[in-house]
């Protein structure tokens, strides 16, 4: 394992990598309605990103078990976790809600975050699992001090969420995030209080609850890459990319902007 401790610098390149991303978001908040295609949002968030100067790191990515990642954007609707493919045959309707994660690579570094969405009116079922996967990212979030231990993140959203007798998916994590997209270490979420390497001012991290309303069983479709739950129940994610502090963890992503169109859960 190598984990890449940050500079200042560097830290303010994330930021500004980052607080695309959060943009982004906010602009496709404006276009989630009933009649709107997942490939449609896909399109807005491709020339959004370039017309800011940074590229989708999502587009092309390396998959080990198939093809490479065809669109900008991951768009997961409803039962589906991560890593939905945007296409012109999901047409989101009244009551569904998506994941939308999105990646950038601006001047050499790299943003992710993702947000759940609800399309119109959803059921307060759904809604409280929403609000709960998102209490448990700041949770997770409250605990990444320098100082603490890689569980103290992982427990913080497993006891948080399982609290609510929801399911965690174990198989996908977060993870370290700079130069790369995806560096070390990986972030669980569910483990213990006080295990895992100890945390470093300096480290920046992807912190990302992959919540189940049921079963946390997960299976993959054909296209390899989509992964959904086996029980066909919603799911929700959401996630945030940020730099460890000795005394509080700096988010360097932004919901600002997708909840002034979105309205916050709580």
């Amino acid at each position: 394992m190598k984990i890449y401790l940050k500079t200042e610098d560097e830290i303010e390149l994330m930021r500004q990598a980052n607080q695309l991303v959060g943009r982004t978001l906010g602009e496709l908040a404006k276009h989630i309605k009933p009649g709107v295609t997942t490939l449609q949002l896909d399109k807005i968030a491709d020339e959004f990103i370039r017309d800011n100067g940074a590229i989708p790191t999502f587009k092309g990515y390396p998959n080990p078990y198939g093809g490479p990642f065809p669109a900008s954007i991951c768009t997961s609707v409803n039962d589906v976790v991560v890593h939905g493919v945007p296409n012109a045959e999901t047409v989101l309707k009244e009551g569904d809600i998506i994941s939308v994660d999105c990646g950038t690579l601006l001047n050499g570094f790299n943003g992710d975050s993702a947000y759940t969405f609800c399309v119109g009116e959803v059921s307060e079922e759904i809604k409280k699992l929403l609000k709960t996967t998102k209490e448990s990212l700041y949770l997770g979030i409250e605990n990444a001090v320098a100082g603490k231990h890689l569980g103290d993140i992982s427990s913080a959203v497993q006891e948080h969420c399982e609290a609510q007798k929801y399911g965690i998916v174990r198989e996908l994590t977060g993870h370290g995030i700079g130069r790369e997209m995806h560096e070390d270490p990986q972030v669980p979420n569910y483990g213990r209080r006080g295990n895992g390497i100890m945390l470093k001012a300096g480290m920046c991290i992807a912190i990302e609850p992959m919540i189940t309303m049921g079963n946390r069983a997960i299976g993959l479709d054909q296209d390899r890459w989509t992964i959904r739950t086996l029980d066909g129940k919603p799911a929700a994610h959401f996630e945030h990319t940020i730099a460890i502090r000795k005394g509080k963890a700096e988010i360097l992503s932004s919901f600002e902007e997708a909840e002034k169109v979105e309205g916050t859960l709580y």
